[in-house]
């Protein structure tokens, strides 16, 4: 409301919230029966319109994961570290109140004695004596500075977030999104997820050799069995390759995941939903992920449209990473790959996304079966080959 509003406005003002909240309240119910009867997707999608409409609705900013606390919403970890004496800093991240000053003025604490940011510059040169940066959910590893494993933190987190509500269903249980809806309380064991990040692509490659044929090929990556993601700050640093490893890496480490998953059928959702998460950018207020013009949809539907390349739903269900990794026209097919992931999460209203999730979860979990799509959808795959066409053509200019 604007400062010296008349007595008329301010009341027009205060029933127009009313409206809002009730409309939040009307949006909430129906999202709690629309996850009793199966539709998470539906279901956080009527959430997310009552947040907008009601930014302090209890219920909701609950299921998201907050609670007030001093007047704002935080999640739990942040009371933490609110009620420790910790604020939150764009450039040092989490740190003492007490401390915060003398960081501005260029100290750093470095191991129990304060010295210049230079000279902590120094001592933490090498990746083994590099600043750790804890977020809410990644310890990031860095060589390059301070600020810099904060900003990259702060970009996983975003991701998190969206990648968190995208694919409730999983890691979470039915009867866990069910108590999420009735605010009964969730356990989450979920893990910190660890990111290491050098100064330099070189330092990257002599870490990663060892352990990673052809790294010199690579520009981030996640490896499974260290369960942890790597990147490097300086040229040649991809940020859509850093949301995309980093998908990887909440997919295998948010459950447990099968050592076959994808090794001889299904693999394209593996790699898909990677593809998907690299679009993920910030508008204004929002966070925003997928849409026809991001620069892998435009190279899918010119790989459809114009060059007429298509590989048919009931071909690549059957690739598993090998044949993926082995055929030709893979730089292609990752186009395709990217174009499905768009149309099984958008496609007639997100018709199919909860089908998606569940057929993800079914992968990781080692099915092989390339029917699984087809069952989990209830739609033959030739039908399912139409649908895309049509998804993709009426998005054309």
């Amino acid at each position: 409301l604007r400062e010296g509003a008349s007595k008329d406005e301010a009341e027009w003002h205060e029933r127009l919230w009313r409206l809002r909240r009730q409309n939040a309240e009307e949006r909430f119910r129906l999202a709690k029966k629309a996850v009793k009867v199966g539709h998470a997707s539906l279901a956080l999608d009527l959430a997310l319109a009552a947040i907008h409409e009601d930014p302090d609705n209890d219920s909701v900013r609950r299921l998201m994961g907050y609670q007030q606390f001093r007047g704002g919403w935080y999640t739990p970890f942040e009371v933490e570290r609110l009620r420790t004496g910790h604020v939150w800093d764009d450039r040092f991240g989490w740190i003492r109140k007490s401390h915060l000053a003398r960081y501005e003025k260029g100290e750093r604490l470095c191991e129990g004695r304060w010295v210049s940011a230079d000279e902590d510059a120094r001592l933490r040169r090498n990746i083994n004596q590099g600043w750790i940066v804890v977020t809410e959910h990644y310890a990031v590893r860095t060589n390059h500075s301070l600020e810099a494993g904060v900003r990259l933190g702060t970009q996983l987190e975003a991701l998190y977030r969206v990648w968190k509500q995208l694919f409730l269903c999983y890691y979470a249980t039915e009867e866990q999104v069910i108590a999420m809806f009735d605010r009964r309380a969730t356990r989450w064991n979920l893990p910190r997820h660890r990111i290491t990040y050098f100064r330099t692509r070189d330092e990257y490659n002599a870490a990663l050799r060892p352990v990673m044929p052809g790294v010199e090929q690579s520009i981030g990556a996640y490896l499974g069995n260290s369960r942890e993601a790597y990147f490097f700050a300086d040229d040649g640093r991809d940020e859509r390759t850093l949301l995309h490893e980093a998908t990887h890496q909440l997919f295998h480490e948010s459950r447990p995941v099968h050592r076959r998953a994808g090794a001889s059928a299904n693999c394209w959702v593996i790699e898909g939903l990677a593809l998907f998460m690299e679009s993920l950018r910030r508008e204004g207020d929002y966070y925003v992920v997928g849409g026809f013009d991001d620069v892998r949809m435009v190279a899918a539907r010119h790989r459809l449209l114009v060059d007429e390349f298509y590989v048919p739903f009931a071909t690549l269900t059957r690739y598993g990473l090998p044949q993926l990794q082995s055929d030709p026209r893979i730089a292609t097919i990752y186009s395709q790959m990217t174009g499905w992931a768009h149309f099984m999460i958008y496609h007639d209203n997100g018709r199919y996304r909860d089908a998606l999730v569940a057929y993800a979860k079914a992968v990781y979990d080692g099915s092989q079966d390339p029917m699984l799509l087809s069952r989990l959808t209830r739609t033959p795959y030739a039908e399912l080959d139409k649908q895309y066409h049509e998804f993709m053509k009426k998005r054309s200019p």
